[in-house]
């Protein structure tokens, strides 16, 4: 398949949502056609949102702590495709950041995926990637212990939110045992 060199530009004047948004529409992702890895987390932050920058934040820089992976490979879109389930931030809840909006998933990620003909790794970030891409009953926690079956095409990770500090800790295995494979995986898709 032809490289739509287009498709980040129709993505960036997308406007589905606008109603719904608390700021006008920014999309904030990064892709090309050589990406080996496509990252799938929530929605931007507002720290995102006012960069343009995704995963600006303490998450984002817990994330490539995880991966590690240094700023430069993170942000180079010739490897690493940064996809999330919603494109625009989505506005502040009770408890956080509100839900992504389904409509950039629904509408745009089979197209981006379609694209990516190098991609060896989908990394899942976080609930409403692994519900969308995985569809099965199992909640996060038991998606990150038994990741190794979602391994070959997904790995599968909790969010690195500073809020989630607490299952950190109640789940320690995450970090003491599946996150060096994970690692090791990445590592070495990227060298």
């Amino acid at each position: 398949m032809k490289f739509n060199t287009n498709l980040l530009n129709e993505i960036h004047q997308c406007r589905l949502c606008e109603d719904t948004l608390p700021l006008p529409p920014t999309p904030v992702l990064q892709f090309s056609s050589t990406a080996k890895i496509m990252i799938v987390g929530q929605a931007p932050g507002i720290h995102a949102h006012n960069s343009q920058k995704p995963w600006n934040d303490a998450s984002g820089a817990r994330l490539r702590e995880w991966l590690n992976v240094s700023d430069e490979l993170f942000y180079d879109e010739n490897n690493v495709a940064i996809v999330p389930m919603g494109f625009c931030y989505p506005g502040t809840g009770k408890s956080g950041d509100l839900p992504p909006r389904p409509e950039c998933a629904k509408t745009w990620h089979p197209t981006i995926r379609n694209q990516l003909p190098d991609l060896q790794a989908i990394l899942l970030i976080g609930q409403y990637a692994q519900q969308y891409y995985l569809k099965d009953k199992k909640n996060l926690t038991q998606r990150c212990q038994n990741w190794r079956d979602y391994w070959p095409k997904y790995l599968v990770l909790p969010h690195p939110s500073p809020r989630n500090n607490l299952w950190l800790k109640k789940n320690p295995w995450f970090e003491q045992e599946s996150l060096p494979c994970i690692q090791g995986i990445v590592t070495k898709i990227l060298s």
